[in-house]
């Protein structure tokens, strides 16, 4: 197991990083304060992993949520179950929270655990690899709006990560590939040796080498941890790691949530903004190829949805948490490894990437 800090003080805790986690009991006991502990995950996790983590909580009051699974359901009509359950067993402001499962049982579960009682403590346990090197780490949680995703939401930090390589086993091929855009993204935005270290490796992650793929979350959440620990509320650095996200959020939210998973709809994301970076002038043709190449090479979407019109895009790139007084600022890059804080863009050049940047 290797363990990585996230540095907040006294908000700091640990990501704990290797095979088996699952079943180290001291992995929990040590970040649970209380006897009351409620256990989210959804219907895909639950027969894989949710007994197994129930053996390690044999000594606490437990009661558990099993929601549906799809960013369909990340809402606060969902979110309710979670307070229904609290609520009816009882648990106070010294009860834990685990959240056992991908990106939406992270980002909800932390989202009712700031909620409920003004906040009580929780757990992350990611599943998917998106999660793992991403969504778990940092303290952002929430749900979505009809009309924006995670536009609802708080910056509540976790006690601890529990990143079990293990459970990528039973990730199917589509989600591994979803969580490589978000690893792919810690090498664009800062890390430029990262990139081409996954460049000559990405066979072997596609193939789960567990050696490569401990690496790369490794590689991915020190990236993510040094930004969180620089500037935990987004005023700043934090929101490079929103490269494609704007892009990539618009896709999600106007085809409809669950249609492109996250990880799909942030690759196209990446290739829009570098297309507007390369019509800055800030990055070359070679290394837009290069972009583009390594995501296709990890089994990615590269080009968005006809169904998206120009102008649905800018509707929908208008209600993004980066936009300042109605302006849609965007992360680019100046260079591989090195991203811009959220700028402005002329509305002609972002047309041009939208209209002609299609398959």
């Amino acid at each position: 197991m290797n363990t990585l800090q996230v540095a907040l003080g006294e908000r700091s805790y640990p990501i704990y990083i290797g095979p088996d986690l699952l079943d180290q009991v001291e992995c929990y006991a040590r970040h649970i304060k209380g006897k009351q502990v409620l256990l989210v995950t959804n219907e895909t996790v639950a027969p894989l992993y949710l007994h197994r983590v129930l053996m390690q909580l044999r000594a606490y009051n437990t009661a558990q949520v099993i929601l549906p699974d799809g960013e369909q359901y990340k809402s606060l009509d969902v979110l309710n179950q979670i307070f229904d359950t609290l609520l009816a067993n009882k648990f106070g402001r010294n009860a834990t929270l685990i959240a056992l499962g991908g990106g939406v049982i992270g980002d909800m579960g932390g989202f009712a655990a700031a909620c409920y009682q003004r906040g009580i403590p929780f757990i992350q346990i990611p599943t998917t690899l998106l999660a793992q090197v991403d969504s778990s780490v940092g303290g952002k949680t929430g749900v979505n709006h009809p009309l924006g995703k995670n536009m609802i939401g708080a910056f509540y930090q976790p006690q601890c990560v529990i990143a079990d390589t293990g459970v990528l086993d039973t990730l199917d091929d589509r989600q591994l590939s979803a969580g490589l855009a978000e690893v792919i993204k810690y090498g664009l935005i800062r890390d430029a040796e990262f990139f081409d270290w996954l460049d000559d490796n990405m066979d072997a992650l596609l193939v789960r080498d567990k050696k490569a793929l401990a690496y790369a979350i490794e590689r991915s959440c020190m990236n993510k941890a040094e930004v969180v620990a620089e500037d935990e509320t987004e005023s700043g650095i934090r929101a490079t790691l929103n490269l494609g996200h704007t892009f990539g959020h618009a896709i999600e939210t106007g085809l409809g949530y669950g249609e492109y998973l996250h990880g799909e709809a942030v690759a196209i994301g990446i290739c829009q903004a570098a297309d507007l970076s390369r019509r800055k002038g800030w990055l070359s043709d070679n290394e837009m190829g290069k972009i583009k190449a390594l995501l296709k090479k990890a089994r990615l979407p590269v080009y968005p949805p006809d169904a998206l019109s120009t102008e649905q895009f800018l509707q929908l790139m208008s209600v993004d948490k980066k936009n300042v007084d109605g302006e849609i600022r965007l992360i680019l890059l100046k260079a591989i490894g090195q991203a811009t804080l959220p700028v402005g863009v002329d509305e002609q050049l972002l047309r041009l990437t939208l209209e002609s940047y299609k398959s």
